[in-house]
């Protein structure tokens, strides 16, 4: 056993540079408190607002940029290059998974493989399938993602 310092150290320094994420209304409330309680993410949720509960995916996007968040979501419409600039983002993540349990395996493997390694994601799109292995070491997306930007 180590000092208190050396014990507690690696977790204090995950959680001050905890991922900062926006996350759109079409993601499950489960994967959200997944993504704060078990990974430490500071997420800011859509649908805790009224303001943004109904707002359209061009100010989600706008709205993620501007936070200097990285949104995360279901919604394939933002793969959309001339709707939704990879230039104007602060980095878009759409996720594909059959099912709750395949999208809390991608999200760990999201935060081990993009998040904790700090791959710089703004101005980035990548569509990540249950199936994505993680980046490569040149920070190109591995199998099963699709790769914008």
């Amino acid at each position: 056993m180590g000092t208190l310092a050396s014990e507690l150290g690696p977790h204090v320094e995950r959680h001050a540079v905890q991922p900062r994420i926006y996350v759109d209304a079409n993601i499950p409330a489960r994967l959200v408190t997944f993504m704060r309680t078990t990974l430490g993410w500071d997420v800011l949720f859509v649908m805790e607002h009224d303001d943004l509960r109904r707002a359209r995916d061009g100010e989600h996007y706008r709205l993620a940029r501007q936070l200097r968040r990285t949104l995360i979501t279901l919604d394939r419409d933002y793969l959309d290059d001339r709707k939704f600039p990879p230039g104007e983002s602060g980095g878009v993540l759409v996720l594909s998974a059959p099912d709750e349990r395949g999208f809390f395996g991608l999200l760990t493997r999201l935060d081990k493989q993009i998040f904790l390694a700090r791959v710089p994601l703004e101005g980035r799109k990548m569509h990540l399938h249950v199936d994505w292995t993680g980046v490569g070491a040149v920070g190109t997306p591995g199998h099963g993602a699709r790769h914008s930007g």
